[in-house]
């Protein structure tokens, strides 16, 4: 009898609106905080993020200390924001975080997306409690982080971001709630302009190498610019030893910029397409063709000037032709807000699937295609493109995976791991494929290389039909969350593959008659009863004996005993009533299955070492007639292999064991077979005690 439900896939509701922000069910922490601070008379100090070193560094301390001191404290008219936020309110300071710098400019050029992830109205007037909040995009949904307003200073100036106005502070504590977020400020130092471009929008991230585009770049940007995207540009470096290094031409090497325009302009009777980009430091510019001071603006009209909005000025913004940009700069980082952004000409709605995946050493962290033995192991997601978009063959679909809260555990030693993905035309079924489908079948699409990025996004036209995204690290051991967004412009269905969870339940066996036992049978009950004494039954005591000593003389198996843990769970499995002994029937059917497992055991010992392969067990498991997911796997792996992953005989049993007892104690609770329970604490903890 085959029992088996759906393991609950790890699948989340994609947002429909990928813009929409849905604050109604979120908890009003903000509004509570601060109310409470202002009925009690006190500025709020945040606990979760103290004013002390422990939320500016981890790994070093600067040499000299710093000051932790309220904008009020540090000026006389402190203001959350003056005559808008802009740009030019972005300033870096001492902490390279030029990236994020990047992205808050590119912010700032859209009202509705920054009033978003700054909240309005926030000031240090009216009502105020030392307390302020913003809000930022995290792993398919938003999440409120609010901060007191106490910043770090050096001799009365900020040390990190702050404003070209020296009283404004939206940008300094919009700063402080990222690196709350990310576990404090030194983890803010070095990344993607794209990672934080996501984090303020919820978009699809596209990288472009500028020196391998193709000519429609302009009006790749262009849209871009117009469909309220955010653009971020930097310039490739080949050694550590060229970051921040400056060229002759004023740019900096390694270092983020921002793209806030683009306009052509006539220029001697010709256009001249121009590209205007912004240096976070605040200073710091182009010196060639078309920067502030250069000849060629005494050439055009002062209406190009105006509508260029032109000020010479140090103020890290500048203007260059198009042409030297692609020279000069080798990457540009483009957030869509919709898949569609950079191409079509109208607005479509995309369908889009989200999961939660884990990578996980032992089980499923299989690594690339360079390693077959386990790449199998690793998730897998099986996509159904229903029909082709509108007058063409093929269907649109973007991937886009996700590594979770590595920013957060660098504390932790954790760094960004190398990850892909790769694409394979579905067989029918939704069973975990395993390793024999991938020796014999090739990839249809899959990411452009391995990277070691927070996110790797990438878009393919694909026919429409049935496909397996298999997303991986490049090495296998490499753990780590991921999230997965798919997204479609024509319907698309979408699973996880192997995510039921089911046994194939052998029917309680019927006691024979002694005038009709086989001769086998005979042998067997005399050495039963030779073994049991008068009593006839045996208990997990004498079944350890009994285990240890057949199974220890069988060579293939590098089992020397059982434990008596899995002895006892055997006894609770199958003895017939609360004395915890097993009679000759109960363990003749005990050693029935026994065979059985042995059988399942040794297929799966690929090397022939007496033990499997941490990463064998879900085939091993399933030759045993049970079906578990990605899930249960991890667990299970978790809980039985060794420090090698390695998993001897005896765990292997104790693991079938306990899978069955579970099995059949949720079945005896599921009398109407819904796959759902509802029990009290005490079933609860008779049940667990019990396994």
């Amino acid at each position: 009898m085959f029992s088996g439900v759906s393991g609950g896939s790890q699948k989340k509701e994609a947002v429909k609106a990928r813009t929409a922000v849905v604050m109604a069910d979120k908890k009003p922490r903000y509004q509570l905080l601060k109310r409470r601070c202002l009925d009690q008379g006190v500025l709020f100090e945040d606990p979760e993020f103290p004013a002390e070193d422990s939320s500016l560094f981890f790994s070093q301390k600067p040499q000299v200390s710093f000051e932790w001191k309220r904008p009020h404290e540090i000026v006389n008219n402190p203001e959350f924001i003056t005559g808008g936020a802009s740009r030019t309110d972005i300033c870096q300071g001492d902490l390279g975080d030029c990236w994020l710098l990047a992205a808050v400019a590119s912010l700032t050029l859209d009202q509705k997306l920054l009033d978003r992830v700054v909240p309005p109205k926030q000031n240090f007037q009216e009502n105020y409690a030392g307390i302020f909040h913003f809000w930022f995009w995290q792993y398919n949904e938003w999440v409120e982080v609010v901060v007191d307003d106490r910043l770090p200073t050096f001799r009365n100036r900020l040390v990190y971001l702050h404003s070209a106005e020296q009283n404004e502070f939206w940008s300094a504590l919009l700063e402080k709630a990222y690196a709350k977020l990310n576990g404090n400020y030194e983890s803010l130092k070095g990344g993607n302009t794209l990672e934080a471009m996501e984090d303020f929008t919820g978009g699809l991230g596209e990288m472009f190498d500028l020196n391998e585009s193709s000519s429609d770049m302009y009006a790749t940007i262009q849209k871009a610019l117009q469909r309220r995207s955010m653009v971020g540009c930097s310039i490739d470096i080949s050694s550590s030893a060229e970051t921040e290094a400056r060229t002759p031409s004023g740019l900096i090497k390694g270092h983020a910029y921002s793209v806030t325009g683009l306009q052509e302009i006539k220029y001697k009777g010709k256009p001249v397409r121009l590209i205007r980009v912004r240096n976070p430091w605040g200073q710091v510019e182009w010196n060639g063709a078309w920067s502030d001071n250069s000849a060629e603006w005494k050439m055009i009209d002062t209406s190009e000037h105006r509508t260029l909005n032109m000020v010479s000025k140090d103020d890290g913004e500048f203007w260059m032709a198009f042409e030297d940009f692609c020279k000069h700069f080798g990457k540009l980082e483009v957030c869509n807000l919709t898949p569609d952004s950079l191409y079509g000409d109208s607005t479509r709605k995309w369908n889009v699937s989200v999961y939660e995946g884990k990578w996980q050493k032992g089980s499923t962290a299989g690594g690339c295609r360079n390693f077959p033995e386990t790449f199998w192991t690793n998730p897998q997601y099986k996509l159904r493109l229903h029909d082709a978009d509108d007058g063409k063959n093929d269907s649109t679909l973007m991937i886009a995976i996700l590594q979770k809260n590595r920013r957060k555990l660098r504390k932790e030693g954790v760094d960004l791991l190398t990850i892909g993905f790769a694409i394979y035309k579905a067989e029918p079924g939704d069973d975990h494929l395993p390793e024999e489908f991938f020796q014999f079948h090739a990839s249809v699409a899959r990411s452009k290389s391995y990277i070691n990025v927070r996110e790797i996004c990438q878009r393919f036209q694909l026919p429409p039909g049935d496909y397996i995204l298999v997303p991986t690290t490049f090495q296998p051991h490499h753990e780590a969350d991921f999230v997965i967004r798919i997204f479609s412009e024509k319907k698309n269905e979408s699973l996880e593959m192997g995510d039921k969870i089911g046994m194939d339940l052998p029917d309680p066996p019927t006691p024979s008659k002694l005038n009709r036992e086989t001769e086998e049978e005979r042998q067997f009950r005399k050495l039963f009863e030779d073994i049991s004494g008068e009593d006839l039954e045996i208990d997990a005591y004498e079944l350890q004996k009994i285990l240890s000593t057949v199974f220890a003389a069988q060579k293939e198996l590098a089992t020397d005993q059982f434990d008596i843990e899995t002895c006892r769970s055997i006894v609770s499995l199958y003895a017939k009533d609360e004395r915890r002994m097993l009679g000759f029937e109960e363990f003749k059917y005990l050693w029935t299955r026994m065979k059985m497992w042995k059988t399942a055991f040794l297929k799966c010992d690929n090397d022939n070492s007496g033990t499997i392969s941490s990463y064998e067990l879900r085939s091993a498991i399933e030759e045993a007639g049970f079906q578990v997911n990605n899930q249960l796997i991890q667990l299970l792996v978790l809980r039985y292999a060794n420090d090698y992953m390695e998993i001897y005989f005896d765990n292997f049993i104790r693991c079938l064991v306990r899978l069955e007892t579970s099995f059949r104690s949720f079945m005896n609770f599921d009398t109407k077979k819904t796959g759902e329970i509802s029990i009290n604490m005490l079933q609860w903890l008779l049940l667990t005690m019990n396994i």
